[in-house]
């Protein structure tokens, strides 16, 4: 792993796009407002139908938290030139990757990999 990688990346450009995605994350986060079951005055119908609900709104939050967390270590990793290589096998991760998802933090293989196990 040398500089070549990061030398040839618009780290700004990454950064960038990085915070900007993780401002918009966070206030998405503040504007939703919790699923709450009122067991008392609700039928069981609606009451299944809020609890699928609250189910769908905690997977959603724990989506939201993952990507906060990639995007916070792909930032740390911009500050100790490691960004744009592959946690795994320490390979460059292709620039159209990143440009398509800046917070990747494994190459396409390991990722497909990883996916598989």
């Amino acid at each position: 792993m040398g500089d070549d990688l990061n030398d040839e990346l618009d780290l700004k450009y990454f950064k960038k796009r990085l915070e900007q995605r993780l401002e918009e994350l966070t206030r998405d986060q503040q504007t939703i407002a919790p699923v709450e079951l009122d067991q008392a005055r609700v039928g069981r119908l609606t009451r299944m139908d809020a609890m699928q609900q609250q189910a769908i709104s905690k997977a959603a939050a724990r989506l939201v938290e993952a990507e906060k967390s990639r995007i916070g270590i792909a930032l740390n990793r911009m500050k100790t030139d490691d960004y744009g290589y592959c946690m795994n096998c320490d390979e460059d991760i292709p620039e159209a990757r990143l440009r398509v998802d800046p917070s990747a933090l494994t190459c396409i293989a390991c990722a497909r990999a990883t996916e598989g196990a």
